[in-house]
């Protein structure tokens, strides 16, 4: 998983698309003017992040899991199961 300061950055782009750089607690647009920004739209919007790639790992994981149990079984593998295996 990522670090959380990493979805942080993210949260803030994807809600203040003007933003290009983050110092500290600081958000700047890409001539450096100060970007106000809703710490509470963004701990949310981190959050939503952090939720979304943990259920893509536990996804990709029970897939994995999925595919091995056919293969040891002999029975034939969905397109996504195959596609978590690397030969």
């Amino acid at each position: 998983m990522k670090p959380i300061e990493n979805f942080k950055f993210q949260a803030i782009q994807e809600l203040y698309p003007n933003v290009v750089t983050v110092r500290g607690d600081t958000a700047f647009d890409e001539n450096e003017n100060e970007v106000a920004i809703d710490e509470t739209a963004v701990e949310s919007k981190k959050e939503e992040l952090q939720t979304a790639e943990a259920n893509a790992i536990t996804e990709k994981e029970t897939l994995k899991a999925s595919a091995k149990a056919k293969l040891i079984a002999g029975e034939a593998l969905t397109e996504d199961e195959a596609n978590t295996i690397v030969l």
